[in-house]
């Protein structure tokens, strides 16, 4: 009985691994096979695997989604939406294992201990906005579970610009630390500083196409971070369909909260809202300094929409 139900165990947390596209070249295909089989073996370990079972009959498992981003898009907020479903189990924290060289090198045993006991019925998932934008995510994802379905929130380019300045710029005060103007950033030489990190990672469809060399687009939902901020219900019903769960969110767990400015949910009697650090106003810019960054993301946001056919309403 015993070394059945640790057959039963092993089966339930063993992740099972694919090889990598036959598009990726050899070289990259044996160096990604190379790198899984080496955390795969960091898998093995029976410590490990008795950590993952609850005695309750839950257990820790990979994600089926994750929300790869964008950063300053809205992942805290569609995560807590989200968490509102009795069948979503997330994890609180970003765990960055794709991303963060030292978190990968630590093996899918590692990943899985980073993730919250859940049911099988249940989706597990984490978020961690910076794999959108991260160039090794994609085929790392790719390698350990080709049916993963993935979530991405955007807004404005422009607006994402601004909020990510704001973010950096609190963290400094906080400290105690002294932290340039935003004109210093976006200004260079008289002209739109276009290496600013916070504007590439605005560019949308450089991003999106390396995602889409692993994962066809009806793998990737797009939510539209600016109508999930005005008005978040119909957003999260077509997540919902997207993650075929079944419709157990409704409009009567949203609740806008006139202090704050922004959406708050409301879970079996209970109102929560998101951290204070969330919907901080932005810097005043100079109108000609903003026209030039909705001048600069024109193109590339139209790429976008032709990639993938679809259009939002961005300056």
């Amino acid at each position: 009985m015993a070394a059945f139900l640790l057959g039963a165990v092993l089966l339930i947390v063993q992740p099972q691994m694919v090889p990598s596209r036959p598009a990726i070249n050899s070289k990259a295909e044996t160096s990604s096979q190379s790198v899984q089989r080496e955390l795969l073996k960091k898998t093995s370990q029976k410590n490990d695997f008795k950590e993952n079972i609850h005695s309750n009959g839950s257990c820790r498992q990979l994600p089926q989604t994750i929300i790869i981003g964008v950063r300053k898009g809205g992942t805290r907020a569609l995560l807590e939406m989200l968490s509102l479903h009795p069948d979503i189990a997330a994890a609180e924290s970003e765990v960055h294992f794709f991303d963060w060289e030292d978190h990968y090198k630590n093996g899918l045993q590692w990943y899985i201990n980073q993730m919250p006991f859940s049911y099988p019925h249940q989706i597990t998932m984490e978020k961690t906005p910076a794999y959108f934008t991260s160039p090794k995510v994609p085929e790392r994802v790719y390698n350990m579970k080709q049916s993963m379905r993935l979530l991405l929130i955007l807004r404005d380019p422009s607006e994402r610009v601004l909020s990510d300045y704001t973010q950096v710029f609190y963290n400094h005060m906080q400290k105690h630390k002294p932290y340039p103007s935003i004109e210093q950033f976006l200004i260079k030489d008289g002209e739109l500083n276009v290496d600013y990190k916070a504007i590439n990672r605005s560019l949308y469809y450089i991003h999106m196409q390396n995602w889409l060399k692993y994962f066809p687009l009806d793998r990737i939902h797009i939510v539209d971070g600016d109508k999930l901020i005005k008005d978040p219900f119909p957003e999260i019903e077509k997540v919902e369909r997207f993650l075929k769960l079944s419709p157990q969110i409704n409009a009567s767990n949203f609740y806008f909260n006139k202090t704050k400015g922004f959406y708050c949910l409301r879970d079996s009697g209970r109102e929560r809202c998101l951290h204070e650090s969330k919907g901080r106003a932005h810097p005043q810019v100079d109108t000609r300094l903003l026209e030039k960054l909705h001048e600069y993301f024109h193109e590339p946001n139209k790429k976008f929409f032709e990639l993938v056919g679809r259009t939002f309403d961005w300056h």
